[in-house]
């Protein structure tokens, strides 16, 4: 697995697990692959971080060099992807779907019409940024091709 920094065309930075480099390719530009926070479709690789190394009796400005971080180097850091799976799939779970009443919903429960509860359901990126607009927190979650989770 190969863990990479990206960034939408809003500049929202996130991470997320290819298999390999090439499966980032494919995935780049299609609806597998968007912006947790805005849903945008236009992502792309975040540039590499610098850092410098000491060595021993040389000046540590001389070493500046590009970061290179392994998928190795992350493991430790991040769950096993079926542990992520998981805890998305129980915040589904838990939800009631309120289907393509979504933004209408999350409204109501927003200005005390309705009570409230955990919902799921669908959304436009225009609908989602209107309810962000409006101050009502939304996340778009991610859904593997072969699961329907509606």
């Amino acid at each position: 697995m190969i863990v990479f920094e990206l960034i939408c065309h809003d500049d929202h930075r996130f991470e997320a697990w290819f298999g390999s480099t090439m499966d980032f390719e494919r995935q780049a530009g299609t609806p597998l692959l968007t912006c947790p926070v805005c849903g945008s479709g236009e992502i792309r690789k975040a540039p590499a971080g610098l850092h410098t190394a000491r060595r021993k009796g040389r000046d540590s400005s001389a070493d500046l060099s590009v970061d290179q971080v392994t998928a190795q180097d992350h493991v430790a850091a991040f769950p096993p992807i079926e542990q992520l799976w998981s805890a998305i799939r129980k915040v589904v779970e838990g939800a009631e779907n309120v289907g393509e009443r979504f933004p209408e919903e999350a409204r109501r429960i927003y200005y005390g019409e309705a009570p409230r509860r955990s919902i799921r359901g669908r959304a436009s990126r225009e609908e989602s940024e209107a309810l962000r607009d409006e101050g009502i927190d939304v996340m778009q979650l991610p859904v593997l091709p072969t699961e329907d989770i509606n």
